[in-house]
């Protein structure tokens, strides 16, 4: 219909040959739909008031046909009036892809737009050729040269048209064959170890490095010419590249021709430039090279380091430059570092961004570097560092921006993303020991306050607990930490896999720190404990000899001196540094009881270099005794081992010293006596085990011992087709320990004294998810050195613990 009404206007038109010169007094514009009437008399022309002539047309028609929003234009008159017709192109209102899994919608979209096509774009048939090729070329670059595309168009309102995209991505050729040609001195082994492209193993669907694409042959053209200039080859090249594919497009082959040249030697190295350091602070920097063979990653540290040097004395802008002067004489080198410091900045601002929880307080009170002070890139990256360890954020990025209009002005803006830190309200959880039923208020960033407070009800097979904390680790400006807590429980422990008994305790303390560095602090808790013991009728031997002693009702006050250390990078899943813990617990005077107990905790993170995996360490040793007047250790200090927060492929607290039986029905804890022997035969002497099966049943029940040995080497690793980690942790584990006893009786069963021989060892795999319910952590592991008492479990899983 729009062709109609268009020639029917110019029918009744004169031809732009036709009609003679005419003064213009108005402008129609006929046919638009989306294009604004601004715009087009924006790009005509001409004006009212104008001479119309048959040289005015061409030109109109000209430029409209410019802006390319057009595809036809007709020109005519009524009158004194000129009338232009147009026939508007279509606009692209959606792309719609499919079929595409290889390749992110994201990239290819973006691929398009460097195309010129996008939505809200021109529409033109010629551009889908255009189209079909962006694609092919972006699948292709990938290595999947089968890829077919089918463009479908769909009419829609307002001259609009819809795009639909059919994608067949194909196959992915498989690299068949790497060749290099022109090595003399390396293998091709040798070379090719850095290479992310490798010829196709049995394996490779673990890795995909027999997958093609473009991007990745670069990087290994890049690391094949770092290899040789690291080693000296200052003259290497690369002649050529090839890329061929086979006739059924599955395999590829990739040829490389080299040249290696000479090695060279650096025989001089001079500091030129507006150097403002001292040179006694990198003289012997400069003077380990001398004589050295040549290497351009060497050569890029030392520019490194005069840039961090600097950087550290303000000078955030500096440039540092290594050139080498080659002889070919004698196969040497001369190096120069060129040396543009800039001007010495100070920090006008610091700006905090993507905080939209916690409080630019908490923040700032973690900087190293202070506004008005001479920007320090080892202060700013250790105020990076500190937000890091805090565990508010699931990354931290910093950025120096230079204050417009000033040469010697930064301001320095730190951008976080949260993390998920509180939990409120009901919970219901499951964890080695069964189902828990809580309420809960749990925040370790109080409302953005960097406190951490916690309120607690909680309901599980072993335990009813009932607990409230609060934490400042600012309750003064200078860093000191202060903290309250207040408890009651009631616990029974046979249903913890332990031995049989229950404790009613009540209890506070409050705890204080001191920063003595950055990375240190040291920490005085003081707490009060009423502990009720109730045996039972029939506890086991050595629960029995303990409350006969000392009573079932304590009253104890405990100290605490604790050392702590910690240069991990992050507070949640580091990759790098370490921490350790050393803690002192003794009762003071006035206590019911006299003992100590002591527990050394060690982590340690190094990323390996390679396939980004990561070498962890977690390990902690513990000690507990009697003193003064308490004869026997406690044994509800015991420490216990086992289970997915310790030993993973054993039963929780299963491991260790097992309980010897009551050699009676009942017990009077007052007076320690069993009126009740156990002689069901009459004969005047105590049944074996083996007449009490009830006996031989609590044999089997942990009691624990004084001496604790835990420890897991972890090779962390990414979960494949996983993007994004930051919340995410997997690993292949070696845990290892045991809990052992230095005061083992004759009567005790799978008691012994500490040994590297009783050790027990497990390997398995681990992950670890942070969700919105808590960590979820669940583990498989194969126990390979399991004692005859010891409980396995391959499986385990919890919510609310981490690894």
């Amino acid at each position: 219909m729009k062709k109609i009404s268009l020639y029917f206007l110019a029918f009744i038109s004169f031809s732009a040959a036709a009609f003679d010169e005419f003064l213009i007094t108005d402008i129609r514009i006929v046919g638009l739909q989306r294009v604004s009437i601004g715009s087009i008399f924006t790009a005509i022309p001409v004006n009212v008031g104008d001479t119309m002539n048959q040289g005015k047309v061409s030109e109109i028609s000209r430029a409209l046909f410019a802006t390319a929003q057009f595809n036809d234009i007709q020109i005519g008159k009524d009158g004194n009036a000129l009338i232009i017709s147009v026939l508007e192109r279509p606009s692209i209102s959606a792309i719609e892809l499919e079929g595409n899994k290889a390749l992110k919608s994201e990239d290819l979209l973006t691929g398009l737009e460097g195309a010129g096509i996008a939505e809200g774009q021109v529409y033109k048939r010629s551009t889908l050729n255009g189209m079909k090729s962006e694609l092919v070329r972006q699948y292709a670059s990938q290595g999947r040269y089968g890829a077919n595309v089918e463009i479908e168009t769909v009419d829609k309102p307002r001259n609009t048209i819809e795009l639909k995209i059919i994608i067949d991505e194909g196959e992915s050729a498989k690299i068949k064959k790497v060749n290099i040609i022109g090595n003399e001195l390396f293998s091709d082994e040798d070379l090719m170890t850095g290479f992310e492209l490798k010829e196709g193993k049995w394996y490779s669907f673990l890795s995909n490095k027999n997958k093609y694409s473009k991007e990745k042959l670069q990087g290994d053209i890049e690391n094949l010419e770092s290899f040789y200039l690291d080693r000296g080859y200052l003259k290497f090249s690369i002649e050529s590249s090839q890329v061929s594919v086979s006739k059924d497009k599955k395999d590829i082959f990739i040829t490389l021709s080299i040249s290696e040249g000479e090695q060279y030697t650096i025989d001089e190295v001079t500091v030129i430039g507006d150097m403002p350091l001292n040179e006694q602070m990198y003289t012997p920097v400069i003077d380990s090279q001398k004589d050295q063979i040549y290497s351009q990653a060497q050569i890029t540290q030392i520019e490194e380091y005069f840039v961090n040097l600097l950087g550290n004395e303000g000078y955030t802008f500096a440039e540092v430059t290594g050139n080498p002067e080659i002889s070919q004489d004698d196969n040497t080198v001369s190096l120069f570092f060129l040396v543009q410091p800039g001007s010495r900045t100070y920090a006008r601002k610091i700006l905090f961004a993507g905080n939209y929880l916690t409080n630019d307080e908490v923040l700032r009170r973690e900087m190293r570097q202070f506004e008005g002070a001479w920007a320090s890139d080892n202060l700013i990256e250790g105020s990076k560092v500190r937000l890091e360890r805090l565990g508010f954020f699931k990354e931290v990025n910093v950025e120096t921006i230079a204050v417009p209009g000033t040469e010697d002005q930064v301001d320095i803006e730190f951008t976080v993303e949260e993390e998920s830190t509180s939990s409120i309200g009901g919970s219901i959880g499951y964890s080695d020991f069964g189902m828990n039923l809580g309420l809960n208020l749990s925040d370790n960033n109080f409302l953005g306050s960097g406190n951490r407070f916690n309120l607690g009800i909680n309901k599980s097979v072993y335990q009813e607990a009932y607990n409230v904390s609060f934490f400042d680790p600012y309750f003064t400006m200078d860093g000191v930490s202060r903290g309250y807590s207040l408890y009651y429980r009631v616990t029974d422990y046979g249903e913890y896999n332990v031995a049989n008994y229950l404790t009613n305790s009540m209890g506070g303390g409050v705890q204080f720190g001191y920063p003595i560095s950055d990375t240190q602090r040291i920490g005085l808790n003081l707490n009060f404990d009423n502990t009720d013991i109730d045996p039972g009728s029939l506890p086991s031997r050595e629960i029995a000899d303990f409350l006969a002693s000392e009573g079932t009702v304590f009253d104890v006050f405990k100290a605490q001196a604790v050392w702590s250390r910690i240069t991990l990078n992050r507070g949640m899943f580091p990759t790098y540094g370490s921490s350790t813990d050393v803690m002192l617990q003794a009762t003071i005077p006035g206590s019911d009881l006299t003992y100590f107990k002591t527990n050394i905790r060690q982590k340690f993170y190094r990323p390996l270099g390679f396939a980004n995996l990561i070498f962890g360490f977690d390990g902690e040793l513990g000690y507990t005794g009697a003193y003064g007047d308490t004869e026997i250790t406690p044994f509800f200090e015991n420490f216990y081992s086992g289970g997915p927060r310790s030993l993973r492929g054993f039963e929780s607290n299963t491991l260790g010293p097992r309980v010897t039986p009551s050699p009676c029905y009942e017990f009077d804890a007052k007076t320690g006596e069993c009126p009740l022997i156990i002689d069901t035969d009459g004969d005047g002497v105590p049944d074996s085990i083996a007449q009490n099966p009830y006996g031989f049943q609590q044999l089997r029940d942990p009691i624990g011992g004084n001496f604790l040995v835990e420890g897991s080497l972890q090779l962390i690793f990414k979960l494949p087709m996983i993007e994004d980690q930051r919340s995410m942790r997997s690993a292949f584990f070696l845990d290892f320990g045991n809990v052992f006893s230095t005061d083992c009786q004759e009567y005790q069963i799978n008691c012994f004294e500490p040994s590297i021989e009783d050790l027990r060892y497990s390997i398995g795999v681990g992950v670890t998810w942070i969700t919105g319910f808590g960590p979820m952590s669940f583990s498989f592991s194969q126990p390979f050195n399991d004692g005859p008492f010891d409980r396995t479990e391959e499986f385990q899983f919890t919510i609310g613990q981490v690894f």
